[in-house]
């Protein structure tokens, strides 16, 4: 189950793509985009990275932190990172309990096959560290642009 709106939002530790222990409560007393994404480079994800990374400097400009989350690895992460010059962290749970903390980890289906995986979920988390806004089933595209709106209310 998603966690909902009004909840706290589950503090946790993850490496980024350089290996370094983040914490999102290293984060307070700023709003958090926290968004999970099935995969490194696959065209969704790309999509969707790139759109925060091309809004990037309306997230800073509003002391907005992005962290994306995806089971891939550091080391996937910090190339489809530098590939794509993202300016933001980007966070390894290759075990995936973060994913099933927040609720977006489970059965998928793709070309009729069924296969555990990460929903395309983002979390708006306030500066006191609760959840504000939850977009589930995100369409890239459009993603960055719907996200800022609800963190500048966040």
């Amino acid at each position: 189950m998603v966690l909902a709106e009004k909840q706290k939002a589950p503090d946790f530790e993850l490496r980024d793509e350089n290996e370094a222990v983040r914490k999102l409560s290293d984060f307070r007393g700023r709003p958090v985009i926290l968004y999970f994404y099935p995969k490194d480079d696959t065209p969704g994800c790309t999509t969707e990275a790139c759109g925060f990374r091309d809004d990037y400097s309306e997230f800073v400009k509003n002391k907005v932190v992005i962290l994306g989350v995806s089971p891939d690895t550091s080391k996937s992460h910090l190339k489809f990172k530098s590939k794509y010059d993202l300016p933001f962290p980007l966070l390894a749970d290759t075990d995936h309990k973060v994913c099933e903390l927040y609720g977006v980890w489970g059965r998928k289906k793709m070309m009729g096959n069924e296969y555990d995986g990460v929903f395309r979920t983002t979390f708006v988390i306030d500066a006191d560290g609760v959840i504000k806004r939850v977009f589930e089933n995100v369409k890239p595209a459009e993603h960055a642009k719907e996200v800022l709106a609800a963190a500048m209310d966040a």
